[in-house]
């Protein structure tokens, strides 16, 4: 049977798409980018806001089409959107074949068998996620699901249920076989990873989860994404300070500056309490890069409130911001408010945000001109400029670094500087090119387009190793307990 996934949303449903993608691998599947050419079409769907919702319907429809002009036997939706309005899709999408939520996603294998699409006995396969992108040195490590907080505007306890926290052992076992299949940065994802630990109460925290990764792989990267400010602690905060395989980089979402809006959108946090720990944060890690969001056009957000972020993002000086325009999400406390603030000055809010973000990011990259950092090779690109991100740079949101090619006759600087790991073939003696995973020493010439930095090659920090290294577990090897990814 070969199938085609399509992910739609945040980066912890390509965790759950990947996972999908080892079970059906288990019994015998076989992974197609080409929707034509496969036998069942998986649609993992986003139901975040309404765009989310539209995209993920949209791309429901397409794949049904292929039960017509193409050889699908079988399309199915899964995922946060389907967990919300399973009814509602079944009754207006009826070329889809079976609808699974998030909670159900060990029904797939089950159903496709009933249906005599998928008959092969277990097979061997990479393990409990397969990866099928164009970088398999950056991957996404899920360490908790569901939330807790609550948030006025927010869907995700709708659709991922209550915080549960990943068992320290099988959260590094999976850090290891992603280190075996070529992993070179690992983003850990939650909906707060803050909150790692606290349901589980056995003294372990996200600072025992960080150095539990750091003892227990040689992952050169290790990122945090989505870590609330109220989550800073002088113990993580040593942890990053202290470990230089932790990148200097937090996404740390606000979502508004102004107090009366934080508090209908129910935010744990006020201003004081997001600048007290911007504070903590540069002053424990000074060379940090930090990253929020915020909604523009809440209920209730009046001139004065917008007047009111503007002001705080000028002071705050985040490295980069995103931006959303407040949609009514069906089943949350928001969704009763009077939604008065109209389209149109929605719209006009996200722009002067994003307008006053840009300068504010430019300025503040401009700050690394001629230094000499690291930075990772993501991939080549067909006039042999090298694409790579420095440790301000996140996969796929923050910009990248490219190194243009020397000019002929100069040669490259990897092939002058030995890497100080002779038994790791250097770059140089495989190809003109580092490998994507190399981490490179820069130095940072220019910004372009206010997000993007240009940059010349000095050497090779840490060369691609051509075999996953063999470690010895400090944990014990345990099966995986009930749950333990979400299920």
């Amino acid at each position: 049977m070969k199938v085609s996934l399509i992910t739609l949303g945040c980066d912890k449903n390509t965790v759950d798409s990947e996972r999908y993608l080892a079970a059906l691998a288990d019994r015998g599947a076989v992974p197609t980018a080409d929707m034509a050419d496969a036998d069942v079409i998986v649609v993992n769907t986003c139901g975040f806001i309404d765009a989310a919702k539209q995209e993920s319907i949209d791309a429901i429809v397409e794949a049904g089409r292929y039960k017509a002009t193409g050889r699908a036997r079988a399309v199915v939706a899964v995922g946060c959107m389907v967990q919300r309005h399973k009814a509602e899709l079944e009754e207006a999408l009826p070329e889809v074949d079976f609808f699974l939520g998030t909670t159900e996603i060990d029904r797939l294998v089950p159903e496709l068998e009933a249906r005599g699409l998928i008959d092969d006995v277990p097979v061997p396969h990479p393990g409990v996620r397969l990866f099928t992108g164009d970088m398999p040195h950056v991957r996404y490590l899920k360490v908790s699901e569901g939330c807790d907080h609550g948030c006025a505007f927010c869907a995700i306890p709708l659709m991922r249920g209550k915080h549960r926290s990943f068992a320290l052992g099988d959260v590094v076992r999976e850090a290891q076989l992603l280190e075996a299949q070529g992993a070179r940065e690992i983003n850990l994802v939650a909906q707060d990873l803050a909150h790692w630990g606290r349901d589980v109460r056995d003294g372990n925290g996200l600072p025992e989860l960080l150095e539990a990764l750091l003892r227990e792989t040689s992952i050169p990267w290790i990122r945090m994404l989505y870590l609330y400010a109220t989550g800073m602690t002088p113990r993580l905060l040593e942890v990053m300070a202290r470990e230089p395989r932790i990148v200097p980089y937090l996404d740390m979402p606000m979502q508004h500056a102004a107090d009366a809006v934080l508090a209908r959108m129910r935010r744990p946090e006020r201003q004081r309490t997001i600048r007290d720990r911007l504070a903590r944060v540069r002053a424990a890690v000074p060379d940090v890069a930090i990253r929020t969001t915020c909604i523009v056009g809440f209920p209730g957000e009046s001139d004065a409130d917008f007047a009111t972020l503007l002001a705080f993002l000028e002071e705050a000086q985040f490295d980069r911001v995103g931006v959303f325009t407040y949609s009514a999400q069906e089943g949350t406390r928001a969704f009763d408010m009077a939604d008065d603030v109209p389209d149109a000055v929605k719209r006009e809010r996200l722009e002067r945000v994003t307008e006053l973000q840009r300068m504010i990011t430019a300025e503040r990259y401009e700050r690394h001109i001629g230094r000499t950092v690291p930075a990772m090779v993501d991939r080549i690109e067909a006039d042999g400029t090298v694409q790579a991100r420095t440790v301000w740079q996140a996969d796929d949101i923050d910009g990248v670094t490219r190194i243009p090619p020397p000019a002929a006759g100069i040669p490259h600087p990897a092939s002058r500087i030995p890497h100080p790991a002779s038994r790791i073939p250097h770059p140089s003696s495989r190809t003109s090119h580092p490998e994507p995973g190399t981490i490179l020493d820069v130095r940072i010439d220019d910004v372009v387009d206010d997000y993007d930095f240009e940059a010349t090659m000095v050497g090779v920090r840490e060369a691609m190793p051509a075999v996953a290294p063999v470690r010895t577990r400090a944990l014990p090897v345990m099966a995986a307990t009930v749950g333990s990814f979400g299920r």
